[in-house]
Formats: structure tokens, sequence, C-alpha cells
């Protein structure tokens, strides 16, 4: 799916309408999409039929030719116009000659008809705004909005909410939102994720969200405007589409080696977590590079590894550890650098000596190992082309000399400069993680939970991109398709615990299995 801007949408709709695809044939696949969404959701609630809340805009339009088609299946369908709407307008027409209702804001100055028909329907279709609205709300609409959000709050079992294509009064660019926004059930955005609705607070009152189509010709592939646009949101049927076959009769060689090279006294557990990932995404053997001095802690409970044993200096890997890892490349495909490294200058010193390895296999490079590169001159024409660089916030400030605040406040922006600079994938890790590729390729993992803001988990999500890229897999996608099972699996393991507050990282890598087997 991509991801737009308001601007960027409308242009890809103009271009549309200038090649033939008019925009009344792009409201037509939008409302019969809509009409499939509420349809596939909700045909099993009680009777009760489906109200419009209808703009006088576009997404207005969306909903009526959806109610329109409602009606025509056999739904109750009744359309209340907050905004008015020209008297003859065919889309109304149509709704009554297929059975609907229609009522005007303009003719219900106290709210009581729209009270009733709140009460009297299953699902409630919110299209009184779009995407190019302007904060404040209009004082009249706000009203209207108000009201129906503080009936619905305040009923016991209220009918479903569909926001049509963002719920009105969400600023589909910033992710800012009116107070008067009615918080949705479900979102039906319409060919393109908007970006603003992968911000807070407007994800929090998205409900689920899904995109269909307006019948752009060859799926937008015929229009500049879309090809221009390399931001996506990866769906479950792409991520699926994405990871390597397993044929019947592979051998672990198969599916590749991953060495994990990590870990130190005072951070035992983290390259255990990202040993066990790789193997969990795929990976046919794991290596555990680590401190010799750990082994036996680590061993018992990792039986599935082999080991290789590296010199240490106090618990931390020694900088003379670098030759024997680059005398043991051969069997590996694929690195992970970093997790439970610490910070030693012994161990800035391995790593500034691996490097100097010229054929060191794709990598992933994680947590301190991060922090360690940015100690290192010129690192980013030393490492293996392109490695994988999975920072959080705090990490990315260490690397790029930016606060947390500006890389926050612009991620798209800076995770993308700096994977073009750096000639490496970038994962910024957090509520919608970002992945940005150097040929500016770049996407979101539209996640928001605090059950992955747990010390681990971040591991975890090295692990299953090292596996991944140890499978053959190229690393701009190895890291999507890491990034995501890694994000699902944290929805997975709040779920299973019922509390995000109870999710530990082991948590998330035992959901891991559970997001595979729910692929297509």
């Amino acid at each position: 799916m991509k991801l737009v801007s308001v601007a960027e949408m409308q242009a890809i709709e103009r271009e549309a309408d200038q090649s033939g695809h008019s925009y009344a044939q792009m409201m037509e696949h939008a409302g019969r999409g809509l009409a499939g969404a509420v349809a596939g959701r909700y045909a099993d609630l009680p009777p009760g039929g489906v109200l419009g809340l209808v703009g006088s805009g576009n997404n207005g339009g969306d909903t009526l030719v959806a109610l329109a088609h409602l009606a025509a299946q056999g739904w109750k369908a009744a359309a209340y116009l907050v905004r008015p709407r020209d008297e003859g307008d065919p889309l109304i027409q149509r709704l009554k000659e297929a059975g609907g209702d229609v009522f005007r804001a303009a003719e219900d100055p106290g709210h009581e008809t729209l009270g009733n028909l709140l009460h009297e329907h299953g699902v409630v279709l919110d299209g009184v705004l779009g995407t190019g609205i302007r904060l404040p709300l209009r004082e009249e609409v706000a009203r209207v909005l108000d009201f129906a959000g503080r009936t619905l709050a305040a009923m016991e079992e209220p009918p479903r909410v569909v926001a049509v294509d963002c719920p009105s009064g969400v600023d589909s660019d910033s992710g800012q939102a009116a107070p008067e926004t009615i918080p949705a059930d479900l979102t039906v955005t319409m060919a393109a994720v908007k970006q603003g609705l992968l911000k807070f607070p407007a994800f929090a009152l998205l409900g689920d969200l899904e995109v269909v189509g307006i019948g752009l010709p060859q799926d937008g592939e015929s229009l500049e405007s879309w090809r221009r646009v390399q931001r996506t949101v990866p769906a479950k049927q792409e991520i699926h589409a994405m990871l390597p076959p397993r044929p019947m009769e592979a051998h672990k060689g198969t599916f590749g080696t991953a060495l994990v090279i990590g870990g130190s006294l005072s951070y035992t557990g983290a390259v255990l977590l990202a040993g066990k990932a790789a193997y969990r995404a795929g990976a046919g053997l794991v290596t555990m590079g680590v401190p010799a001095s750990l082994h036996a802690a680590l061993a018992g409970h990792f039986p599935e590894a082999t080991w290789l044993l590296l010199p240490d200096w106090q618990g931390a890997i020694a900088s003379r550890a670098a030759e024997m890892v680059q005398q043991n490349l051969e069997r590996p495909t694929a690195l992970v650098i970093g997790p439970g490294f610490g910070l030693a200058e012994e161990t800035e010193r391995f790593l500034d000596q691996l490097l100097d390895e010229e054929h060191l296999p794709p990598a992933v490079i994680d947590a301190d190992g991060l922090k360690l590169l940015g100690r290192l001159s010129d690192w980013s024409r030393r490492l293996p082309q392109p490695a994988v660089l999975t920072p959080h916030p705090g990490e990315m400030s260490v690397l790029t000399g930016l606060s947390t605040r500006e890389i926050q406040d612009d991620r798209l922006n800076v995770a993308s400069r700096f994977s073009r600079e750096w000639g490496h994938v970038v994962v910024l890790k957090g509520a919608f993680t970002v992945i940005a590729a150097p040929d500016g390729q770049q996407a979101v993992i539209p996640v928001a939970t605090p059950a992955l803001a747990r010390a681990g988990t971040g591991d975890v999500l090295a692990g299953l991109i090292g596996g991944l890229l140890a499978q053959g897999m190229d690393a701009y996608e190895a890291a999507i398709a890491g990034a995501w099972i890694h994000a699902h699996a944290g929805l997975y393991a709040e779920e299973n615990l019922g509390s995000a507050a109870s999710v530990l990282a082991g948590d998330v890598l035992a959901a891991v299995p559970e997001v595979l087997a729910d692929l297509p």
C-alpha cells in the first residue's frame, strides 16, 4: 500500500482524471469498495441498517454511493446531510431510488432527528470531512460532530463507526485532530494510506485500517504521480510474498547461517534473544560469537546453537577476537553485530578491526554496535553494502548529531536522508517504525504499541532481520519483513498476556511463530 501526503493524493487524482478516469468513476469505485468493506465486516450485526453522516465534498459523495450500494443489497440505509448538497444531486436521487432515506441538519437545529437516527442504526459512516480539511473546524460542523460523538459515547451498545477516508476532523498530513473528531472502529481509506493517519493523535482514532481502490488504470502504475511515491505501508500479503520459500527437499544449508556477535557480562541476555530470533525467522543454523566467559551461562538456554567462543576482556569482547571472527567467515551468510556489546574500548577496537575485513557477509548492526560505529572513522564505507542499521531515536542521535526531538519530529525524512548519505538501510525504531533504503524507498510499519517499549525487544528485531538476511533476502526487504513480524509479535504478545505492561522481550520472541503461522 502506498503512503501519500494529501498533495500527492490530489496530484494522483488529477492525473487520473486527465487520463480519462474521471472523478465520478473514482467516486464510484471508492463507494463500492466502502460498501464492500462494511458488508464484509458487519453483515452479522443485529438488524439496524446503516446511517451516513454526509458532507458536501467528495467524502460525502463516496458515502452516498456506498449507502446506495448497501440499500440495493437489502440494508436499511439513511443519509444525514451535515452540510448542504445540491437539491438535484444525482447521488441523493440514486440513494432514494434504492430505498434510502435522506435527512438534513439544516432542518434539525436541535439534533433530535440525528439522535434518533444514531440509536436506530447499527453502522454509522462518517463521511462529513475529507483529507483536505484545515483545523479548527467550522462551528456548524463541529457542533454536529460533537453532538454525535457525545451521543455515541453515552450509548450502552453504540453502532460501529466507519470513517470514510479519514475520521472527520483529522488533518491527514500532520495527524492532528479536532476535539470533536469521532473515534472510528474502522477507517476505510481510498487508494493509499494518508501519512497523517500513521501519526498521533490521529492513529488512536482510526480503529482498524483498510484500503480500497478507486479504479486507477493499471493499479496506478500508468500514472507518473503514482510511480513517484516511494513510500509504502506493508500489508500481510506483501510480507508473505517477500519471505523465502521453504522447499520440502531443503536442508539446513538451504536457509543459511547467521553469526550473532555480541554479549558482555552486563548484558548477557541480549545476544541470546537475537540468536533465538534468527532461528525463529527461519535461518538454518545460528552460531553465537560471544565472550568465552559467557558460554556456561548461555549454552544451557540455547542447545540449538553452535558457538564461537571469543577472547574477552573483563567480560566484554576483546579486540583480538576480530581475527578469530575473520577466520570463521566461510560459513555465515549474515552477521548480527552489537546486541549486548557494551561500550568498552576493547570492544570498540574489535569492531574497528573487524571492519577491515573486505568480504564481510550482509550484516545487521544493532544496539551498542551502533554507538561504537559512531566512534569510528569512515564507518559507513567500511560496512558491507548495504548493511541494515537498527537504531532507536537515541542511537540515531548518536550517529547523526541530531537531537531526539529533531529525529522524532521528522522521522521519515531523517531516516531517508541518512540512509542515502550512509548507503545503508536504516530501520528507525519506535511507534510506526520507518525503514529507509539508499535509493529513496521508504516503508512505515502501521503498528504502535507499548508492548514493544521494553528492554530486549530491539535484540529480537535485530535477530529476525539477521535470520532473514541469512536466507538470502535483499537487505531492504529483510528489514521490512523483520520489522513487520516483530511489530505484530508485540501485538500478539499483548493479546496473549492481556496487558502490554506485562510483555517481556521473550514473550515477543515466543509470539513470532504465531505471526508467521497467520500469514496467508
